[in-house]
């Protein structure tokens, strides 16, 4: 059995918020041309690759992004 405690691992504290250096952040993880978008990709073209080497790198480059997503939130 496990418990979950909503808790960051260090405290933050912010002094000067910077929406603009923000919104840049967010747009690069989960933006049209972020991580997130590029994991889908690679996900998508293993079904086209015609070498089964390569299907298995695509695979884990595509799967090792969202588990990184998992870590940062």
């Amino acid at each position: 059995m496990w418990t979950y405690e909503k808790k960051l691992q260090f405290p933050v504290k912010i002094k000067n918020p910077n929406p603009t250096l923000a919104n840049i952040i967010v747009s690069q993880l989960g933006g049209p041309d972020g991580e997130l978008a590029a994991s889908m990709r690679y996900l998508n073209q293993r079904y086209a690759m015609p070498y089964n080497e390569v299907v298995g790198i695509l695979t884990d480059v595509g799967t090792g992004v969202p588990s990184m997503f998992h870590i940062v939130f």
